[in-house]
């Protein structure tokens, strides 16, 4: 078989199980929230508010389409993957699109804490399916398909590339409100990912999904990147088992430091998590795993696991590889001295 044969099969077979996923809200709900205007004045517009939501695109019973994506059913019984930006919204509805233009009423299951994944149910039987396949194993420079709902509007998009790259390290905007988050672990790929594309399945040659496609370089030619499949698999048995995700705990906000920041602190360090309150909170949670071995604001973490900790390898790099209830060792800087602490990691709530 050459290779575009096995691309063109790999395609027939991922693509009755690709989904779009539409993103809509109540008139009343973005009113409530300024629109159209968002507070500026309406005589600044061409266009009245009547005229502006009317030609906004609409879901069949009425509600204003504010985004969408790309997701894929992994159960025939109506389990669908996506990504957690997509519908991060609690307020919104979601409509899960198939290929043969059916519409079903989406309910959000699991949002991850912690990695870009979310998990939806829509009612339906014998729904087709893509395999899930094992990203530990992925080569670099692998074939490697894309299909998603390309720019919310072309459906049903194709790309073809390579595996550019591994556990890649990116901070990315994950909703509307302009919220960053750190991103950790990806399969970078050159293989054409554009907005729109989130949430749709990244798979190989023999139509195992080994990624969910998650996030562009703006700015640059060829660079998307992916979640590794495997994170998403561990979420599923989590629901499975439980009902929803579990995530080990820790219970600190931090920054982390370096150079630049020890200067400015007059710290005793350049590297390590340094506690410390949010402007609208606490750095310890109260009743957390940290709060019950008695970290305080102001502490400085420079080991965890016996790792040390820098801008490379962060606190969350280490709880992303523990359990709940296991026993983590630190290091902590307090008033300048070093002691060891042991934490009973809890579960995120």
């Amino acid at each position: 078989m050459t290779h575009e044969e096995q691309v063109i099969r790999t395609v027939q077979k991922a693509m009755p199980a690709v989904v779009s996923v539409v993103v809509a809200k109540d008139l009343s709900s973005l009113e409530a929230q300024g629109f159209p205007f968002f507070g500026m004045p309406e005589e600044l517009f061409e266009e009245s508010e009547d005229e502006i939501i009317d030609r906004l695109p609409k879901t069949d019973d009425g509600k204003i389409r504010i985004g969408g994506g790309s997701g894929f059913v992994v159960d025939s019984s109506g389990i669908v993957l996506t990504n957690k930006h997509v519908v991060t919204d609690k307020d919104a509805e979601y409509t899960v699109v198939t290929q043969d233009e059916k519409k079903y009423s989406a309910r959000v299951v699991a949002r991850d804490p912690i990695n870009d994944v979310a998990i939806l149910k829509v009612e339906a039987k014998d729904m087709p399916i893509l395999e899930l396949g094992d990203s530990n194993n992925i080569i670099l420079g692998q074939t490697v398909i894309a299909v998603g709902n390309a720019l919310g509007e072309f459906k049903n998009t194709v790309s073809t590339g390579i595996v550019s790259g591994l556990s890649r390290l990116i901070s990315a905007v994950t909703d509307m409100k302009g919220n960053v988050e750190r991103l950790r672990g990806l399969i970078q790929t050159d293989a054409a990912i554009n907005p729109g594309n989130s949430g749709g399945p990244l798979v190989n040659l023999r139509g195992e999904v080994i990624g969910i496609n998650s996030a562009v370089v703006f700015g640059a030619q060829n660079i998307g990147f992916a979640i590794p499949i495997n994170k998403a698999k561990e979420d599923l048995e989590d629901v499975k088992k439980y009902g929803h995700i579990r995530k080990p705990f820790l219970g600190v906000r931090y920054l982390m430091l370096n150079k630049a920041i020890q200067r400015k602190l007059n710290l005793i360090t350049d590297h390590g998590c340094l506690v410390l309150r949010e402007k609208h909170g606490h750095g310890i949670v109260k009743g957390s795993a940290a709060d019950l071995a008695g970290i305080r604001e102001g502490d400085v973490i420079i080991e965890a696991a016996g790792t040390k900790l820098d801008e490379k390898t962060t606190l969350e790099d280490i709880l992303d590889k523990m359990k709940i209830g296991d026993a983590l060792q630190m290091k902590i800087w307090r008033a300048g001295k070093e002691f060891e602490a042991e934490v009973k990691l809890g579960e995120r709530s």
